[in-house]
Parts: C-alpha cells; sequence; structure tokens
C-alpha cells in the first residue's frame, strides 16, 4: 500500500516484526512431530539458526557448541580472532571499556591488520569441534584471504555487509563481480545483507546459495539513524521471499533466505519464518550466553569503521547457557530461552509441519498483539512486559 509522503512521492507502508502476527490454523499438530531443518547446500541442519559474525558471539569454541546443538556459527574472518593471536585479551580490554571512549578505542584495536596465518589457524580450530566451518568477508576483502580460507578447510563462505547489491559501481577500484566470482567456488555461499525484492532477486542470480536479509535492524546496528536506511524486517523478508519464488521459477534452483537481525525471542523468530524466512541469523539473543566471547557485550561488524562508525558497543546480562538459549530448558517465560523450542511450538499450535508450510502461515497486521491484556506485566516488568535481554542490559548500565 502506497502512502502520500507529499506532493510528487509516495512511499510503500512497511511492517516490523513487532507489527504483525501468525493466525492458527485449523489444525494442530504435536511438537514431537515438527520438522524445523533445513539445508543450505549439501548441508542439513537440525536447527534453523546461523550465529552472527560478531566478535562478541561466535569465537572457535561456541561455533563448536553451536554446530552441536545443530545450528551453524558464522566466525568473522576480519575481526579479533583473526587480527591478535591472544584474542581474550582484546576481548576483556573491549569489555572494560568506558562506554565514552567504546566506540574510539575500538577503531584503534581493530585499526590491527587481519593475519592470513590467523584466518588458517581460526578454521582449523573450529574444524577441531566436528562441525562444519562457516566464516564472513566483506566484499572489499574477499578476494584477498578467500582462499586461505578455502585452503584451511572451509565450508561455507559469507559475502557479508550492510548493504551488498548484485551490481557494485566504483570510478576508483575494480568492483567484486559476484555472478563471476560465486560460482568458481565449490563451497556454498551466502550474500547479504539486502532488504527489498529487487536487490534479493539480484543477488539470487549470482549463484548464492542463500541470502541474508537485513539491514539495520540489529539490536548492535545504528545504520538507520546514521544513513537513514532500512526497510522493516517483516516486509524486507516477505519481499525477499516473493524473489525466491520468481527465481525459482526463473532457473529452477531455491536459494535460502536467511532473516537477519531484529529477533529477541522465540515468537520473533516464528514470525520470520512465517513471514518466508528458511533459517533465521541471530546475535544478541546469543551474547548473553555464559559462553559468549563478549563478557557480556556485543557489538556489530560497523562498530569500529575507522571513519563513519555504524554500532554500538551494547551491553546484556550472561544469564544462560548456549543450549538453554538455544533449545533449553528455559526458565524465563518472556521467551528469550529455548528460542527453537518456541518456534517449533508455534509451528505446532499453528498446524504446520515444517518451515515451507510454515512460510505460507496466514499473518495479520496486528499491534496490538504486544500490549492487548498485557497491563500487569508491564507495570511488574514480568513476562512480555520484561523486554527480556533489554531489560537486563538496562540493568547493567545503571
Amino acid at each position: 500500500m502506497e502512502v502520500e509522503i507529499g506532493r510528487g512521492k509516495k512511499a510503500r507502508r512497511a511492517y516490523g516484526l513487532d507489527d504483525i502476527a501468525i493466525v492458527p490454523s485449523r489444525r494442530t499438530r504435536d511438537p514431537d512431530d515438527i520438522d524445523i531443518s533445513w539445508k543450505l547446500g549439501d548441508y542439513r541442519f537440525e536447527l534453523p539458526l546461523l550465529a552472527s559474525a560478531m566478535d562478541g558471539v561466535v569465537s572457535p569454541t561456541t561455533a563448536g557448541i553451536i554446530g552441536r546443538l545443530g545450528g551453524l556459527a558464522v566466525l568473522n574472518l576480519e575481526g579479533i580472532f583473526t587480527r591478535y593471536e591472544n584474542a581474550d585479551e582484546q576481548l576483556e580490554r573491549i569489555a572494560g571499556l568506558p562506554d565514552a571512549i567504546a566506540t574510539r578505542e575500538m577503531q584503534e584495536i581493530y585499526g590491527a591488520p587481519v593475519r592470513e596465518e590467523l584466518i588458517a589457524q581460526r578454521i582449523a580450530e573450529v574444524r577441531e569441534h566436528g562441525v562444519p566451518v562457516a566464516a564472513s568477508l566483506t566484499p572489499q576483502r574477499v578476494r584477498k584471504y578467500y582462499e586461505t580460507a578455502l585452503e584451511a578447510g572451509l565450508d561455507i563462505l559469507v559475502i557479508q555487509g550492510t548493504v551488498v547489491s548484485g551490481e557494485h559501481v566504483s570510478s576508483t577500484s575494480e568492483p567484486l563481480n559476484l555472478k563471476e566470482f560465486i560460482p568458481t567456488l565449490d563451497v556454498p555461499v551466502i550474500v547479504g545483507g539486502c532488504a527489498s525484492f529487487h536487490t534479493g532477486l539480484h543477488l539470487m542470480r549470482t549463484g548464492a546459495a542463500g541470502v541474508l536479509v537485513g539491514v539495520g535492524p540489529g539490536a548492535a546496528c545504528t545504520t538507520r539513524g546514521v544513513l537513514g536506511i532500512g526497510v522493516p524486517q517483516a516486509t524486507a523478508i516477505a519481499d525477499v521471499a516473493a524473489a525466491r519464488s520468481t527465481h525459482m521459477l526463473e532457473t529452477g534452483d531455491y536459494c535460502q533466505v536467511i532473516a537477519d537481525g531484529g529477533m529477541r525471542n522465540g515468537g520473533d523468530v516464528a514470525k520470520a519464518i512465517a513471514c518466508g524466512a528458511d533459517a533465521v541469523m541471530v546475535g544478541s539473543p546469543l551474547a548473553r550466553a555464559h559462553e559468549a566471547p563478549g563478557r557480556g557485550f556485543h557489538w556489530g561488524m560497523a562498530t569500529f569503521h575507522p571513519t563513519l562508525p555504524r554500532g554500538a558497543r551494547v551491553a546484556t546480562t550472561q544469564n544462560g547457557t548456549l543450549q538453554e538459549i538455544l533449545v533449553g530448558p528455559a526458565r524465563e517465560n518472556d521467551g528469550t530461552f529455548n528460542l527453537m523450542g518456541g518456534l517449533r511450538t508455534s509451528m505446532a499450535t499453528c498446524g504446520y509441519k515444517d518451515i515451507p508450510e510454515f512460510n505460507r502461515a496466514e499473518l495479520m497486521v496486528a499491534p496490538a498483539l504486544q500490549t492487548e491484556g498485557k497491563q500487569l506485566q508491564r507495570a511488574q516488568g514480568v513476562g512480555m512486559g520484561a523486554n527480556g535481554h533489554g531489560k537486563a542490559a538496562a540493568l547493567v548500565n545503571e
């Protein structure tokens, strides 16, 4: 639906995950009969979840834990772990920085060069856990480092930036041609982010196995404020899922749609998949884990940009294990634990047996979903009024 912004300027109405609700169908199912697995290339994963390529979330150790639980963790190959032999020392330093100087100090920390020998070492460390190895590089650096990563045993390559397009134009350098580059690789490639039908479709036409959907919805991202760009996540996912259908009609190939960011609890994960996603990529929910390398802090890949940072170091509370956060058991009632159990139960309650079926769930625009009848919870700061880990983060900063 278009609305008039002013004379000669119209805009589409877009919706975030908080604006919509999933409508139960005429049947229900047993949660034990629900299949939430998904495939990427030749790999099958029990959990439709990727851990974001953020230094406060994914280390070689947490990649192993998440992989054994059935998910896929993406290691940042341009982060702390590939710039410093002793990554823990720098992570401790970041966790101890006062808010007033955190961004400036992180710019200095990330000013150290990426070391190719550390790329190989970190990939080997993940492989030791016996799980598929996924890692990310930015479009600007992928040609420089991808061979080192592949030779070290990388299984899945993620080419990731704030916005990645299938047609980058530059008058100062030779841009990466994804349509030529991706088919030369023998591993599945995920590219993103994007937030529209046409950008998603162009990325799919490069031969990517998966496309990341999300520009600015993450808890630590400030892109929407710094650049003024972004699309609310429910609309972005639905648009790119429509591009997936068009691409499949054109080529017969199915490209996985991965919702990246903006999900805080199991209900958000369920709504992202009901909008059309095959899997989700999350960061801040996992930064709360006791095992998380961020030590109670979370920051994005653009937080430390040398000239225009587009992220913030945000505090959270380490109040559960990765297992509890992903598959339970849950000890809180706000949906921030057992994310995959929440998804499975949502699908069972609505009567859908697997993710492709759930992609076709009926949705409603329902801004009252978060507040209707919840006055006591909001007043007492419990349940849906607790704001999950957001409340915990606020307590840390007091």
